[in-house]
C-alpha cells in the first residue's frame, strides 16, 4: 500500500485532459472530410447514409462542446490500475450510504464510460460504483500484449476490485460486458453476489426440443438473432479476422470512425427510435465517439473481437453459473430468451421493458436504476 494516500501503490489518480492541439486537428480532418457517394434511395440499408453523416461530422466539428463533456466526466473521481501489464481506467465514486454495495459496471463495444454517466450519481444512492474502461478502450489506453480475451480481463476485474479492498460485490454487463461479468462469476463465485445484465445474448443448443412451445415473442426474437446472423456481422467478421487492416481507416478519419460507431448505435438501440441520437441524445453520442478517437483505440478495441474468436476457451462448454442473475429484456430490441438463459446461469430476475435497447443505460437510465435496484434488493 502507499501509506500516504491509502490507495494501492498500482492505482494513480487520472483526469482527462485533451490537447488542444487534438482539438484542432479534429476538427480540420472533419472539414476537409472526402465524402464517397451512395446508392439512391437505399437509406440505412447498406449502411450508415451520406447525408446524416454529412450532419451529423458537422455538427461534431462546430457545435458539439467536447471541453464541456470533459468537464462532466471530470466531476467523477478517476483512476488508473496497472493489472497484470496493462492500464486500466476506471471511475470510483463511493456512497454516503454505510450500507452501500461495491458495484462494477461493465460497458459493451462500442460504447465506453459514457454509457453509464446518467446512471452513476442515482446508483451511488445504495452503491460503490465502479466504472471501468476496458482493456484497450478509451483511456485504458492501447493493449499491451496479446490475449486480452473475455477471461484474462475477467480476472483482471476480479483483482481491480480486490485493489479496492471490496471482498464481495455486485456487477452489471451490458451487451458483451454481460459476458465478461458472467465469467467475472465464474471465476469468483464466492467474491460476486450478484450479477444484472442487459442486452444478454444467448444462443439455442441443436436440440430440436429448444424451439417448442416458444411463446410468439421468444420466436421474434430468434427472428432477430437470425436476422442479426444474416444481415448485420459485417463488423464482427472483420474485427474478428483482421482488426488491424480496418483499424488504418478508423485511425486516420475521425468521420470513418463515426460511421463505424453510429452504425451499431442505430442497429442497437431501441427499435422505435428513428436515429441513433433519438435514443442517446446526439452529443452523448459524439461524446462516445469522441473518446474513441482522441484516445486513438478503435483498432484495440477490434481486437478485442479478434481474443474472443480465436480463444478455444470462450466457446467450449461451461458449467452453469452459480451466481444469482437478474435479467433485463428491452422488448423492442434483445434477443434473450429465458429457457436458453437459464440453461446457462442461475436466473433470480427476468423483467421485460416496454422501451430501451442494448445500451440501456444511456438509452432509459430511470428505468435501468431501477431495475438495478430491483435485482440486488432481492438479494440484500
Amino acid at each position: 500500500m502507499d501509506n500516504s494516500s491509502g490507495t494501492p501503490a498500482q492505482i494513480r489518480p487520472f483526469r482527462i485532459e485533451v490537447p488542444q492541439a487534438d482539438l484542432d486537428d479534429l476538427r480540420d480532418r472533419l472539414r476537409r472530410t472526402r465524402w464517397g457517394a451512395e446508392v439512391p434511395g437505399t437509406g440505412w440499408s447498406r449502411g450508415v447514409p451520406v447525408g446524416y453523416l454529412k450532419e451529423l461530422a458537422a455538427y461534431w466539428a462546430d457545435g458539439y462542446d467536447w471541453r464541456a463533456a470533459e468537464a462532466g466526466l471530470n466531476e467523477f473521481p478517476q483512476f488508473i490500475a496497472d493489472i497484470d501489464g496493462q492500464n486500466i481506467h476506471f471511475l470510483h465514486l463511493r456512497s454516503e450510504n454505510p450500507d452501500a454495495t461495491p458495484l462494477l459496471l461493465i460497458h459493451d463495444w462500442p460504447a465506453s464510460i459514457v454509457e453509464y454517466v446518467d446512471v452513476i450519481r442515482p446508483l451511488a444512492k445504495d452503491f460503490h460504483v465502479v466504472v471501468a474502461s476496458t482493456p484497450g478502450v478509451g483511456f485504458s489506453g492501447q493493449l499491451a500484449a496479446a490475449g486480452w480475451n473475455n477471461g484474462r480481463i475477467a480476472a483482471a476485474y476480479n483483482e481491480l476490485m480486490s485493489l479496492l479492498e471490496y471482498g464481495r460485490y455486485g456487477l452489471q454487463g451490458t451487451g458483451g460486458g454481460a459476458w465478461i461479468a458472467t465469467e467475472m462469476g465464474r471465476q469468483a463465485p464466492d467474491r460476486v453476489i450478484g450479477i444484472h445484465v442487459n442486452g444478454f445474448i444467448v444462443f439455442p443448443s441443436d436440440d430440436p426440443a429448444d424451439f417448442e412451445g416458444l411463446t410468439e415473442a421468444e420466436q421474434g426474437r430468434l427472428a432477430r438473432l437470425q436476422n442479426f446472423r444474416d444481415d448485420m456481422m459485417g463488423f464482427n467478421v472483420l474485427q474478428s479476422t483482421r482488426p488491424h487492416t480496418v483499424a488504418h481507416a478508423l485511425h486516420d478519419s475521425p468521420v470513418g470512425q463515426l460511421a463505424w460507431i453510429v452504425e451499431k448505435f442505430k442497429e442497437w438501440t431501441d427499435a422505435e427510435s428513428d436515429l441513433p441520437e433519438d435514443a442517446v441524445g446526439r452529443d452523448h453520442l459524439l461524446t462516445n465517439v469522441s473518446l474513441y478517437w482522441f484516445t486513438a483505440t478503435a483498432g484495440s478495441s477490434a481486437n478485442l473481437y479478434y481474443e474472443a474468436a480465436h480463444d478455444p476457451a470462450a466457446w467450449a462448454p461451461k458449467e452453469r453459473g452459480t451466481v444469482p442473475t437478474g435479467v433485463a429484456v428491452a422488448l423492442t430490441t434483445d434477443i434473450a430468451v429465458r429457457r436458453f438463459a437459464e440453461r446457462e446461469h442461475t436466473i433470480t430476475h427476468w423483467s421485460e421493458l416496454e422501451r430501451g435497447g442494448n445500451f440501456l443505460p444511456l438509452e432509459q437510465p430511470e428505468l435501468f436504476v431501477d431495475d438495478v435496484n430491483a435485482f440486488f434488493r432481492a438479494l440484500r
